[in-house]
């Protein structure tokens, strides 16, 4: 479901992964990007980040280790326990070594 690859320098050793998820519903004012940021900082090891892209639609970018890569792929089809996620799109992306650690866009 998301692609891998090696990516050279300090990922060198590492098969990572990326995907873009885009959550839609009632994500928006709820406290979702700031819960992503803890849930990326629960699972370790992300590279991203999370951004309100309209009033019913948050976008997230996220890159690691395919099997963190998909746990927080999982907590994004649920979301924190205030939102309520009607639609989630999830695609490839190629991996990107200067991404940097998962945060929050603005």
């Amino acid at each position: 479901m998301w692609r891998s690859g090696s990516v050279t320098g300090v990922l060198s050793a590492m098969e990572i992964s990326a995907c873009r998820v885009r959550v839609q519903g009632r994500v928006t004012g709820v406290g979702f990007r700031f819960s992503a940021l803890r849930e990326a900082g629960r699972i370790g090891g992300l590279a991203g980040y999370v951004r309100n892209v309209d009033p019913r639609t948050v976008e997230c970018v996220v890159q690691g280790d395919p099997e963190r890569v998909a746990a927080m792929a999982a907590w994004l089809h649920r979301g924190p326990p205030s939102a309520v996620v009607l639609n989630v799109q999830v695609n490839d992306l190629p991996v990107s070594p200067d991404l940097p650690p998962f945060r929050i866009v603005y």
